[in-house]
């Protein structure tokens, strides 16, 4: 009997056309990568605000609108335009910031202002090393040991979408709490970070009363001094405190923004904040759009969060005992089953955006 050759030992074959395409496209994916430095410096420098404010300028006006160095600017220029962010015209030698994209870079009222990302993106770099380790070692790697500027970044990314969607739209979602936080109502915000959630609600809902709570105490340091800035000092407070551990209660709502997926213990977490809450009480959950299967992630927004979650998300839950590792990425089933397990009687999807999924939960 003749050897049958399977699959698993035949060489395939090799297909160059393939090969020169994915050469193709990981030259723009380096192109993007580069460039994503220069997106932190045209961000931090105002060039974006300046051509969106003053129209088409050639290198030498944007220099001077923005008290910046010429030579730099014009070559900075030449990579925006050559990455497709800003259009240029040769007859005039002029720049333009096209209004689609302003709201995206240019405009810190937008709910799809991007540039927090990038300066997210900037941090990962600076943490490589020690997630190459973790890698080897299976250790954890906590938020608190992050890169510094990864925690203005993170607010800076997700600030845009709480002004947007949390009072309009994802309160208004849940069964009844807007009206309770209208009249007045004891609010409690599980892992506030830099308290930007927390003030959002505090601004509009001035008879209720807030506490942030956060194990990251410089983060709870920098949300006490937002709150005086805004003005809403005198009934927020922030606290340092785990999700499994927080004091206080009955709480008539209790609310976790893009956290709970970090949670080394999410099921304990739930279950505090179920036996904290009132009995009528109201528990949302922010988490990052994901389906509940890998192959309908594969996308460009999946992309961001499983890189996120890589380096981020992931190690931060290994850093807590029992490290139970969700990610970024886990999807409303998952997130179901804790909650059940909590001890939580209803749980349904309140509503989503192209970047979130907003649960209601109920003891």
């Amino acid at each position: 009997m003749s050897a049958v050759t399977t699959p698993a030992t035949a060489a395939a074959p090799f297909d160059e056309a393939k090969m020169n395409a994915f050469v193709g496209k990981m030259v723009g994916e380096v192109g993007a990568t580069l460039t994503g430095a220069l997106v932190v410096i045209g961000d931090r420098l105002g060039l974006y605000r300046a051509l969106a404010q003053y129209g088409p300028l050639t290198s030498d006006e944007l220099a001077g609108k923005t008290e910046t160095h010429e030579r730099y600017v014009r070559e900075w220029l030449a990579n925006q335009a050559a990455s497709g962010y800003l259009e240029y015209d040769p007859s005039t030698q002029k720049f333009t910031l096209p209004p689609e994209h302003q709201p995206v870079l240019a405009d810190e009222s937008s709910p799809v202002l991007l540039c927090g990302l990038y300066q997210i993106a900037q941090t990962l770099f600076a943490d490589e090393p020690a997630i190459t380790q973790a890698f080897k070692s299976g250790r954890g790697y906590g938020w608190h040991e992050h890169d510094a500027r990864l925690f203005p970044a993170t607010e800076r990314f997700f600030r845009p979408g709480y002004n947007a969607h949390l009072v309009p739209e994802w309160i208004p979602a849940l069964d009844g709490v807007e009206a309770k936080l209208r009249a007045g109502a004891s609010v409690a915000d599980v892992g506030c970070g830099l308290g930007t959630s927390t003030i959002v609600m505090a601004q509009a809902f001035p008879s209720s009363r807030f506490v942030g709570y956060d194990y990251h105490a410089e983060s709870i340091a920098a949300a006490r001094r937002a709150a005086e800035k805004a003005g809403v000092g005198d009934r927020v407070r922030f606290e340092v405190a785990s999700a499994q551990s927080f004091p206080g209660g009955p709480y008539d709502f209790i609310a976790c923004f893009d956290c709970v997926h970090d949670m080394g213990d999410p099921v304990g977490a739930a279950t505090h904040m179920r036996e904290a809450l009132a009995p009528d009480g109201t528990f949302m959950m922010v988490e990052p759009f994901a389906n509940d299967k890998l192959e309908d992630n594969l996308n460009p927004v999946g992309r961001v969060f499983y890189a996120a979650s890589t380096i981020l998300c992931t190690p931060a839950s290994l850093s807590q005992e029992p490290g139970v590792g969700l990610g970024a990425q886990a999807g409303e089933a998952r997130m179901r089953a804790i909650f059940t397990e909590a001890g939580f009687t209803r749980f349904r999807r309140a509503t989503e955006t192209p970047f979130n999924l907003v649960f209601e939960a109920r003891p």
